[in-house]
C-alpha cells in the first residue's frame, strides 16, 4: 500500500516560556522534544516536528499544535492546540492518537481533551478581591503593626 499525502505534523513551542525550566520546572523539555520527534504514524512515516520560538499563549506552556494529515484534513480535521503539555503520559496519548490518524481521522483521546486550547486563548484574570476583603486585610495588618511596634506591651496600653 502506497501512502498518499502527508502525515500529521507537529509544531512544538520552545521559546521564552515553553520548554524552559524557569516556567515549567521538573519537566525534561529536551527529552519531551526528542520523544515527539520520534513519533510515527500507522504507515510508519515520521511525524514532522517544527520548533517554534513562540506561539503566543505562554500561560499555557508547553504548547503543541497537532496539524492533521492529508487524510484527516480531507475528513474535516483542523489543527488542534494543546496546552499545559508537560507530562510524559500526554506524549504517549498523542502518539496513540497520531498513530490512529490524528485530527479528522480519529477521535481525540479523553486524556488530551482537557489540554485543548487555541491560538486565541485568553489568560485567565486573577480574581479580584472585594472591597470588604481588602478593608479587613488592612485592619489586620494595622493591628499586627501596632503589636509589633512595642514588643512586650499590649496594644492600647501606655
Amino acid at each position: 500500500m502506497t501512502s498518499v499525502g502527508q502525515p500529521c505534523r507537529l509544531v512544538v513551542c520552545r521559546g521564552c516560556c515553553c520548554g524552559t525550566k524557569k516556567k515549567r520546572p521538573g519537566v525534561d523539555h529536551k527529552g519531551q522534544l526528542a520523544r515527539l520527534s520520534a513519533l510515527r504514524d500507522h504507515e510508519g512515516r515520521a511525524v514532522p516536528v517544527r520548533v517554534s520560538k513562540c506561539l503566543g499563549i505562554c500561560f499555557k506552556a508547553n504548547v503543541v499544535v497537532v496539524q492533521p494529515s492529508s487524510r484527516g484534513r480531507a475528513e474535516g480535521g483542523r489543527p488542534v492546540w494543546l496546552g499545559d503539555f508537560t507530562e510524559d503520559r500526554l506524549v504517549r496519548e498523542l502518539d496513540d492518537w497520531v498513530f490512529a490518524g490524528g485530527p479528522g481521522a480519529a477521535p481525540l483521546p479523553e486524556a488530551l481533551e482537557q489540554h485543548v486550547t487555541s491560538k486565541d486563548a485568553k489568560k485567565p484574570k486573577k480574581s479580584k478581591k472585594s472591597k470588604k476583603d481588602k478593608k479587613d486585610k488592612k485592619k489586620g495588618e494595622a493591628g499586627r503593626k501596632k503589636r509589633d511596634a512595642k514588643p512586650g506591651k499590649k496594644p492600647g496600653k501606655g
